[in-house]
């Protein structure tokens, strides 16, 4: 385990982010910044297999979290952010992002990390891949809150604009209101 020592030194022998003592490894934060011990956190065997493989993502695991985010070592900081964005569509960690603080430096950092890895792809109800600007049809009646009117199926919606933080949403205009729609209510033209 590269820097073992220091990892355990600075993390009082527990994982960083959930503060468990099984399978202790350290985890390099990329893009590294420095190549010294501030690019790593100690992660337990859990967190580190989750941290690898986005599929074995298990939510409530990342309930903790609520405490580690605190962290004063901005590498652990830059991995509850992302973990955070990973897993908002749950709900819970929407309100934790939003409590969240970073330097300016530090979420760059968060930011660079994740360009790699996540670019959100927005899916219509056949799984078809939407672009913005792309016109696509509503597959379902949908009541339009506070719109006070009801988008029938198979209206089309032209122009559509993507939400950049949410996949399952996109932006159209239905009887000259600007709205939301859930991608899995839309199929592509």
């Amino acid at each position: 385990m590269k820097y073992e020592k220091e990892l355990l030194a600075r993390s009082g022998e527990k994982c960083e982010l959930c503060a468990s003592q099984k399978g202790l490894t350290s985890f390099e934060v990329q893009p590294a910044k420095n190549n010294t011990v501030d690019d790593y956190i100690l992660v337990c065997e859990t967190c580190n297999e989750q941290l690898q493989d986005a599929e074995k993502i298990v939510p409530v695991h990342w309930h903790c979290l609520n405490e580690s985010m605190w962290s004063t070592v901005p590498a652990v900081q830059v991995t509850a952010w992302r973990m955070l964005n990973q897993i908002k569509s749950e709900g819970w960690p929407q309100d934790l992002l939003d409590m969240l603080y970073l330097e300016d430096e530090t979420l760059a950092w968060a930011k660079a990390g994740l360009a790699n890895e996540n670019t959100i792809k927005h899916l219509d109800s056949n799984g078809n891949v939407l672009q913005n600007g792309d016109n696509v049809v509503l597959v379902k009646d949908l009541q339009v809150k506070g719109g006070g009117f009801t988008a029938k199926r198979g209206t089309t919606v032209r122009g559509i604009r993507l939400d950049p933080d949410n996949a399952e949403f996109i932006e159209g205009r239905v009887e000259g209101q600007q709205i939301v729609i859930i991608t899995q209510y839309v199929k592509k033209m």
